[in-house]
């Protein structure tokens, strides 16, 4: 529970220090390519899951651990599709270990690149996602930290009720 709660300390931070800065470029300098990084391997951690398990889900309206998995890897490639203008990464057919653990790697590493390419106009700009103004592009890449950080604490849930001990929370 500590790590979901310093999670979610963390992000209402941010979310303070964005609305203090003065423009979404400034609100930029809020990520960097070692904010991903440090998500991408708190988020690798908590796949402490066991293979044969990728499957479990805690009841019938949730996702499999697996199916959480990419969506996370999937959520997070495309808002860096949107942002960055690049292309998303090919969502794979499958769901078990091995294919969960490539996809959400492969898809932080995009992230990261994609995010060390980007012009900082990029985070200035209005973005339509699904027929919508979303915001600034900023302000995607932030939603899709958010998300990233709820499913994380969604699949420490799994670990419990498998009984296995999520890792601690470092930043």
């Amino acid at each position: 529970m500590k790590p979901i709660l310093t999670g979610l300390l963390a992000v209402s931070s941010l979310a303070g220090m964005a609305a203090a800065a003065s423009s979404p470029v400034e609100n930029s300098k809020l990520f960097s390519q070692s904010t991903w990084q440090i998500s991408k391997e708190f988020t690798l951690a908590v796949e402490a899951m066991p293979g044969e398990s990728y499957d479990f889900k805690p009841n019938p309206e949730e996702m499999s651990f697996g199916e959480l998995t990419i969506h996370i890897a999937k959520s997070n490639s495309d808002a860096f599709e949107d942002v960055a203008g690049t292309e998303a990464l090919a969502q794979p057919s499958g769901t078990h270990k091995k294919t969960a653990i490539k996809f959400l790697t492969d898809s932080f590493d995009k992230c990261a690149k994609d995010f060390a390419a980007m012009p900082p106009a990029q985070f200035n700009k209005m973005l339509d996602i699904g027929g919508r103004t979303a915001g600034h592009g900023v302000e995607v890449l932030c939603w899709a930290f958010t998300h990233t950080t709820h499913h994380r604490g969604q699949a420490e849930v799994y670990l419990r009720v498998k009984n296995i001990k999520p890792p601690r929370c470092v930043f």
